[in-house]
């Protein structure tokens, strides 16, 4: 289907004398009539096709009749012999019925005077068949009055064409007024498009979007090639990502997919008619939407036809579906016609494998086509190999070209260097362009420096942006000041965001606000669970150690010996030393006081007072005096106060059995 669709796009190109997509300037041919055609070519006889015109009998009779003197025939058949390239054979005949006042002769004669390198005579015919009614020629002439520098003249030359339904004159006309910012451009655009004219299609459908978005973003996802930097925590490099279209014609990812339905027709129209960055960017829609299948069929026509981006594109839809052969196959025809983005994932995809060589290669070729992402990722993929005085270089490279997330990077490797006054200024820079990872880290250091104040507005700042790490900070940081309420609000942000740590705090937050549960009565179902549990259950279920005993005392005080006994056991052997101790009790309950010994002793190993006083009392009961003793010693050393005061206590009573 690609490869029908770019001949039928390539017969379609050569068949037009003007090339709509690259607007080169040459004026339309015209026959004798005032019927036109979608090429601007006039039929001399209204009843006759092309396909007629074009035929050997019918250019034999037209000959005949050229030479007998008739003015028509001579138009038609100088008209045709200059669409063959028969520049001397077409010119006498298409003098002769100038001279006879045909008004299409006259715009053909400037045609071919154009074609033969007089410019200034083929204006003088153009503007005489122009002054006749001629859309063709007044379009022609706007045209060469614009390359003269005669923009007054221009326009309203073109505006004549445009007026009359002339599709070339609609979309000339329409670029000139863009070009002096004129909002009127958008009327001709759309005029032209209407007539067919693809490329004024492809330009209203772009001029659409950028008014429906807010902001324009890259359809493909952000710029760069490895997952977001933590602090202290240099991303991975073998992860390639979407790659960013140019800022002066990149697909505009942003407006709501209603508010984008008519620039996509717009794009569906050119790029049915051949437009290779028309199939590019409706395959950008498409693929935002979800509809994958269609956008990869836009994408491979468009790469067929030898767009680099698309071809990009399409790599990265084959990468998502599981084919990575087929991916680097695309990637690298892109990365071979100079899109960097291309040869950034083929680095990627060779550092996923162990080629570093080959990744740095093609790093290296992304840096060489003007991707500043290339050096980014050779720092990043020396990083990763403990090269760090070429991490620094390349670092410094892409920092110094604009690269945030360089910057980050650079002032991430700064700070582990041990100079933190050097990595400042890098981390401001990258958080001043954007970087919300940079703000987290500024925050990081001006806590590290007790500049709690200034700490909390970049972790605000990060917070703002939607940083996990930096709003449970923030959150913290107002519980402290007991600013509950907005607390509680970041805290749900974070995690929300899949934050262990902001999961447990917000449930603690809850849990302050509710009266502890009382048991259950004998025969009441079991109560259901509040939303604190449900926190802390979350935080638990992602390993938080605090929040797995709070779950399993919650369950206890419910009733539920069970999911407590599962919690206290996930805990403990996790090394939390109150996990450890509750399930010592639980099991001590339950009758099994030698397992509940050994997590005891688990626990006081750990400096667990508590469980080393229930060791104390276990060694007593027994009637081993001197374990209970040297227990209760522990006990009394760790703590605290009120363990420590039963501890001497039954010490003491020890000691006086011993001595007894």
């Amino acid at each position: 289907m690609a490869d029908v669709a770019f001949v039928a796009a390539t017969a379609q190109y050569n068949d037009i004398i003007e090339s709509a997509e690259t607007a080169e300037c040459a004026a339309s041919v015209e026959s004798a009539e005032t019927v036109e055609t979608a090429d601007g070519v006039e039929n001399a006889e209204g009843a006759e096709t092309a396909a007629s015109a074009d035929n050997a009998e019918s250019e034999a009779r037209h000959r005949r009749a050229a030479d007998a003197g008739d003015t028509a025939s001579m138009s038609v058949l100088g008209a045709l012999l200059l669409r063959r390239g028969d520049l001397a054979g077409a010119e006498p005949y298409l003098r002769a019925a100038t001279a006879d006042g045909d008004r299409a002769a006259a715009n053909n004669l400037g045609v071919l005077l154009h074609q033969r390198g007089y410019p200034d005579e083929a204006a003088g015919w153009w503007r005489t068949a122009a002054v006749a009614g001629s859309a063709a020629a007044a379009h022609a002439l706007g045209r060469h009055l614009r390359e003269r520098g005669d923009e007054p003249g221009a326009e309203y030359w073109l505006r004549q064409s445009a007026e009359q339904g002339h599709a070339l004159g609609a979309y000339a006309l329409a670029d000139l007024l863009e070009h002096r910012s004129d909002v009127g451009a958008e009327r001709w655009l759309r005029a032209a498009a209407e007539q067919g004219h693809r490329e004024a299609a492809y330009r209203l459908a772009r001029t659409l979007e950028r008014n429906a978005a807010d902001a324009d973003h890259d359809a493909f996802g952000r710029a760069g090639l490895g997952p977001r930097a933590d602090a202290g925590r240099a991303p991975d490099p073998a992860a390639p990502r979407r790659p960013a279209a140019r800022k002066d014609d990149g697909p505009v990812a942003g407006p709501e997919p209603s508010r984008t339905g008519e620039a996509e027709q717009w794009y569906r129209q050119a790029a049915a008619r051949g437009h290779r960055r028309a199939a590019l960017h409706l395959g950008a829609i498409l693929e935002q939407r979800g509809e994958l299948k269609e956008a990869g069929r836009w994408y491979l026509i468009s790469a067929k036809a030898g767009e680099a981006r698309a071809a990009c594109a399409l790599g990265f839809l084959l990468r998502d579906a599981g084919d990575r052969e087929s991916a680097a196959v695309w990637w690298l025809r892109a990365a071979q016609d100079g899109d960097g983005n291309a040869a950034n994932a083929l680095g990627a995809l060779h550092a996923a494998r162990g080629e570093q060589q080959t990744a740095e290669r093609w790093y290296r070729a992304a840096m060489d086509a003007g991707d500043v992402n290339g050096a980014y990722n050779l720092g990043l993929l020396c990083a990763a190999q403990d090269r760090t005085a070429q991490a620094e270089q390349w670092y410094r490279r892409a920092a110094y070209a604009g690269h945030r997330e360089a910057a980050n990077a650079l002032a991430v490797l700064l700070l582990q260097a041990g100079d933190p006054v050097g990595a400042e200024p890098w981390f401001s820079k990258a958080a001043e362009a954007g970087s919300v990872d940079a703000a987290f880290n500024l925050g990081i250091l001006y806590a590290g420096r007790d500049e709690d104040r200034t700490a909390l507005l970049w972790y605000e700042r990060a917070a703002a942006a939607g940083h996990t790490e930096a709003a449970l900070q923030v959150g913290m940081a107002l519980l402290h000041h007991g600013e509950e309420r907005e607390a509680e609000r970041h805290l749900r942000c974070a995690a929300g965001g899949g934050s262990a740590e902001a999961a447990f705090r917000l449930a603690g937050v809850l849990d302050s606000r509710q009266p502890p549960p009382g048991p259950p009565a004998l025969g009441e179902p079991l109560p259901e669970k509040t939303e604190c549990e449900e926190w802390y259950e979350r935080a638990a279920e992602q390993g938080h150690r605090r929040a797995q005993v709070r779950v399993g005392m919650l369950a206890a005080s419910r009733g539920d010996v069970e999911s407590a006994g599962r919690w206290y056991r996930e805990a403990a052997e996790a090394g939390s030393r109150n996990g450890a101790f509750n399930l010592g009790l639980l099991l001590a309950r339950e009758g099994s006081e030698r397992e509940a010994a050994l997590w005891w002793t688990r626990a006081a190993a750990d400096g667990h007072g508590r469980a080393a006083l229930r060791l104390a009392l276990l060694a007593a009961r027994r009637g081993e005096l001197a374990e209970g003793k040297r227990w209760c010693a522990r006990a009394v050393e760790l703590g605290p106060a009120e363990v420590a005061e039963r501890a001497a206590r039954l010490r003491e009573a020890l000691h006086q059995e011993l001595t007894a």
